[in-house]
């Protein structure tokens, strides 16, 4: 059963997820130098973010916490290690968005062989965001437009 709205994006079905040592920071700066919108933070006793969750206003979205996992946590990765790819329909303005909020550009922005046009940036954490234009090949057998 849906409970998708007519005319809506869909909700995320697959979240790139992120541990942080300072969670608030990456945080804020998601959403000021890419454009991520925060839905949801979630703190303890002693205000460390234990999940937050932000949504690519295009589809899609992460969920990150500060690192308090026990080392044997099979969900626990090293902080800073992430590397993530969104797609965007302008990869030029939010190329200028992050250059505007003195992002650190570790790729200037570039056009590949397989039809993408796009950068990546490194946040506070060191985590890696390349931002482009390539949606991807379509599953097999799909009808496109």
């Amino acid at each position: 059963m849906s409970t998708h709205e007519p005319g809506a994006a869909p909700a995320p079905t697959v979240w790139h997820c992120l541990q942080c040592t300072d969670a608030r920071t990456v945080i804020d700066w998601l959403v000021e130098a890419l454009g991520f919108i925060e839905t949801a933070s979630h703190t303890d006793d002693e205000g460390q973010i234990v999940h937050a969750e932000l949504l690519w206003p295009e589809g899609g979205g992460v969920m990150l916490g500060d690192n308090q996992r026990d080392p044997d946590d099979p969900h626990a990765t090293p902080v800073g290690s992430g590397l993530a790819y969104v797609v965007t329909a302008d990869s030029d303005a939010v190329y200028q968005r992050a250059r505007a909020a003195g992002a650190e550009i570790v790729m200037e922005m570039r056009d590949t062989d397989y039809g993408d046009h796009g950068f990546s940036v490194r946040d506070p954490e060191g985590n890696v965001w390349s931002v482009g234009q390539y949606r991807g090949q379509p599953a097999p057998g799909a009808v496109t437009g």
